[in-house]
């Protein structure tokens, strides 16, 4: 079964740096990676493991506090370096030093998933249950409550993002028994989706969503709110493919990969390119002799430019583990009338600039180029939001923490990087992906 899903509503932005070459240039096995419990929202990290701890691939570094048969396993064999904490001792990252000959190898599950309740389980121990998200609050879901549906982002539409059909072209079998294994733990139905002319086959058991159209198309929470809306009381599971793929792989042969392919990506690369390495591997040894001596600051992003995670030079691949993106800073900058520059170099969505009609690949930084300023209701984020929300007037209810209106203005189908495009166009410059977490997290506290 398949659909057809066509959004008008968006915006692509033509950056500088894309990786265009679908071959995997090297293999980078890195001295220490770093696993991050932020990474994953709703899991309540309690150590398993100490510093100086030998460990096996797929033993847990972390167990769930409530749940404790979730567990966040480690991806290799090697030893606990360090455990980094921060205020209050909040666990902050595990850095691990693989084995640089066993570092692949651990141990195979033993659970036979012949029931949901065992399949479960098998996630659970196995850190797969970690990988999955909930709608509303975009957190790990509760064990025992079952989803109304399961959508799979089979495609990425964020700014110079990897191309699926590449990383999962020679994993179809997996992705056809992670699907499989959903399946068993939902009564509603699994989507799955893909873009146009996408070279993904249909997935047996999937309902397939073609989708076409500019960015947010590729935002599970798009196809979400245009097919199967989230209703209050309700939940739906999401999760993007390449997981899947892994829960697929674990569930065939017991084993969890340790490997990830990641688009190094960005306008300060050298040569942009895929690079085979390890899950949670340090920046520099992504970036080691592929960035450009132009003498300009520069953000180190784990993720894309609209919604990853300024990590820094020294810091890791965060999750989802398959693309970094280096642009210029931009705090380094002289610039001749500041953000009110007429230069056809600088990429806006307003026609006041020449850049707004050119179509080239720009090269922008990470300022914001415009102070902070009240909120002005321009209808600027429901023009690039394919939702059926009033934008505006949802941040308004959450700035204010007005429960019922956030209830009434679908505070249950977002999450923040459904916001992302709109935070990119505000005139306002809102850090609007900040106070929707937080307008979350207040809600979750709130209400169960």
């Amino acid at each position: 079964m398949s659909l057809q899903l066509k959004i008008k509503k968006g915006l692509d932005l033509n950056i500088a740096g894309k990786v265009e070459s679908e071959e995997i240039e090297k293999l980078i096995i890195p001295e220490e990676i770093a696993i991050c419990p932020d990474d994953y929202p709703g899991f309540t990290p309690k150590l398993s493991c100490k510093e100086g701890d030998s460990i096996r691939k797929g033993e847990p570094i972390f167990h769930d506090k409530f749940h404790e048969d979730v567990n966040l396993v480690c991806p290799v064999t090697g030893v606990i370096k360090q455990v980094v904490r921060g205020e209050r001792r909040k666990i902050m990252r595990v850095v691990i030093a693989p084995d640089p000959d066993e570092y692949d190898n651990g141990y195979i599950q033993d659970i036979d998933p012949t029931d949901e309740e065992s399949t479960i389980l098998r996630l659970a121990r196995s850190g797969m249950w970690v990988l999955l998200r909930q709608l509303p609050y975009g957190i790990m879901p509760d064990p025992e409550v079952r989803p109304r549906d399961i959508f799979v982002s089979g495609f990425d539409s964020n700014p110079l993002a990897p191309s699926f059909d590449f990383i999962l072209s020679d994993k179809i079998d997996f992705l056809k028994a992670g699907i499989d294994i959903l399946t068993r733990l939902t009564d509603g139905n699994v989507y799955l989706t893909r873009h146009h002319g996408s070279k993904m086959p249909d997935i047996p058991g999937a309902v397939m969503i073609d989708i076409e159209g500019p960015h947010p198309a590729g935002n599970i929470g798009t196809a979400i709110a245009n097919i199967a809306p989230v209703n209050k009381g309700e939940v739906v599971w999401t999760v993007d493919a390449p997981s899947v793929t892994r829960i697929g792989q674990m569930m065939i042969n017991g084993d969890i990969t340790s490997t990830t392919i990641v688009a190094v990506t960005g306008s300060e690369v050298k040569t942009p390119e895929y690079v085979r390495t390890l899950v949670g591997a340090p920046m520099k040894a992504l970036l080691k002799d592929n960035i450009k001596d132009d003498g300009r600051h520069k953000r180190y992003i784990s993720g894309n430019p609209l919604c990853g995670i300024n990590v820094g030079e020294d810091g890791f691949l965060r999750r989802p583990y398959y693309q970094i993106t280096v642009i210029p800073e931009g705090d380094d900058v002289d610039e001749f009338m500041g953000w009110a520059s007429l230069s056809p170099s600088k990429m806006s969505v307003s026609r006041s600039f020449p850049g707004h009609f050119l179509r080239k690949l720009f090269s922008p930084d990470a300022r914001i180029k415009g102070g902070r300023r009240a909120m002005i209701m321009s209808g600027e984020y429901d023009a690039v939001m394919p939702m059926d929300i009033l934008p505006e007037y949802l941040i308004k209810a959450i700035l204010s923490k007005d429960i019922d209106n956030m209830e009434k203005l679908g505070i249950y189908e977002v999450v923040p990087e459904d916001f992302a495009l709109a935070e990119y166009v505000d005139t306002s410059k809102l850090e609007l992906q900040k106070i929707v977490a937080e307008g979350l997290e207040y809600m979750r506290k709130e209400t169960e």
